[in-house]
């Protein structure tokens, strides 16, 4: 097990930032990839941003050119920054340690991420 903790949510209002920590129990430098993820009642878990080594990160097209994935190498953290946030933004959002061939896949416990007006 690789503990995950989320930092940084809250409320909002509409084009409003927030940026979100995920604390790790090592230096992320040594995970192959790290991600985040969002989840909404009713709604399936939505892939938002992925930082993989030897990749230029991934955003899903719903929050390109919004939000930023980045690590800090000198701490246990990765970061999710978030400009510019809609009502649709709203969500769970969730730190992950994607599987490799030989370790398993890592969650977080989830951090709330409200904007409303």
């Amino acid at each position: 097990q690789v503990p995950l903790v989320e930092s940084g949510g809250g409320l909002v209002h509409p084009g409003g930032s927030l940026r979100l920590s995920c604390t790790a129990s090592r230096e992320v430098s040594t995970f192959y990839g790290m991600t985040w993820y969002r989840q909404a009642p009713g709604r399936q878990r939505e892939l938002v941003a992925a930082a993989i080594r030897g990749n230029e990160p991934y955003y899903a097209d719903s929050v390109k050119g919004r939000f930023t994935i980045s690590r800090d190498s000198a701490k246990n953290m990765v970061y999710l920054q978030m400009n510019n946030l809609k009502p649709e933004d709203t969500a769970v959002y969730i730190c992950n340690v994607p599987a490799t061939s030989t370790t398993n896949n890592y969650w977080g416990q989830g951090i709330q991420v409200t904007v409303s007006s």
